[in-house]
């Protein structure tokens, strides 16, 4: 297996540009499409929902399938392939994967190119969404909101991934996933349809899952992740000290399964576990440590006492 860089280690070959080209117009249309097709859903889900077109089945499969998407994302995507906070057994390794790429967020090396770049420039200019970038007057503060949840996502330039992912790039299994992007993509839509039909043997069991399962479970995942990127950058606590405006916003916590415990994963971004302080409820790392004790991850980096008294500003 791999090693997994750190952000801002470079690889031994040399530096290399922090970008590489612009998207084509092909991917760029698809980047359109995963972002506004969901939004549009969510904005059509109020009216949709009211008094028929939700079921406790399509409840049931959004809470699954955003689970295993989200978990795919915060787990998956964030905590092992990005900052390598535990190895995995292959079969574990490729389901994180596939499980990532069904939250529609871009393919795995693509994803995890973007945000090593973000934490080796993190609030800096060539951090792909800091919402810092524009100053700090009222206007320049929401054109920053705006770029750090979702505008950064319609700019063409692509993270180099020889640079920020040559460990992905060069391993042939997670290749050929991130390869299939689309196929988990259009699975990911697909599948709670084809459950939710088979479950109440209708096509309008069929129609009403991929709406709120497919559609709507990816719009909210989407606006979750986001809002780490944006809210998290701007408002909450900073109980740990980072090199950035990184923040804990405690609402977030159970939707994004610990991930807007986020300045302490900036304080030390390798660590398995964001929310370290008493009350913080961090799924994803009570994920790892079921991982874990099913011996299907070790070298867990684990915070230390130690660690966090050191990283402390109280």
């Amino acid at each position: 297996m791999t090693a997994t860089l750190d952000a801002d280690e470079t690889p031994k070959s040399g530096r290399k540009p922090i970008l590489d080209g612009q998207r084509g117009p092909g991917v760029q249309f698809a980047v359109y499409l995963g972002v506004l097709a969901p939004l549009v859903a969510l904005v059509a889900a109020v009216p949709f929902a009211w008094g028929w077109g939700l079921s406790w089945v399509d409840v049931g499969l959004f809470v699954v399938f955003y689970a295993f998407s989200g978990l795919g994302i915060t787990v998956g995507f964030h905590r092992y392939f990005t900052h390598g906070s535990f190895k995995a057994k292959p079969w574990l390794r490729a389901l994180l994967a596939i499980a990532g790429s069904s939250a529609v967020q871009g393919p795995v090396i693509t994803w995890v190119a973007d945000h090593r770049r973000h934490h080796a420039f993190s609030d800096r200019e060539g951090d792909p969404h800091s919402p810092w970038l524009f100053g700090t007057t009222p206007l320049a503060v929401a054109k920053g909101f705006w770029h750090a949840h979702m505008g950064w996502l319609f700019q063409r330039d692509k993270s180099n991934h020889e640079r920020f992912a040559p460990d992905l790039v060069k391993d042939p299994a997670i290749s050929r996933i991130d390869r299939l992007f689309g196929v988990w993509t259009l699975l990911s839509f697909v599948l709670p349809g084809i459950i939710g039909g088979l479950v109440t043997w209708s096509l309008w069991g069929f129609v009403t899952a991929f709406f709120w399962a497919g559609l709507v479970r990816v719009c909210v995942l989407h606006h979750v992740t986001w809002s780490v990127n944006s809210i998290c950058h701007m408002i909450g606590e900073r109980p740990f000290s980072a090199r950035d405006r990184s923040a804990n916003f405690w609402p977030l916590a159970i939707a994004s399964f610990g991930e807007s415990w986020h300045n302490l994963h900036h304080a030390d971004p390798t660590s398995a576990r964001h929310g370290v302080q008493r009350g913080q409820i961090d799924i994803s790392a009570r994920v790892i440590w079921a991982f874990e004790k099913f011996g299907w991850a070790h070298k867990v980096r684990w915070p230390t006492a130690k660690r966090l008294e050191k990283l402390s500003t109280a």
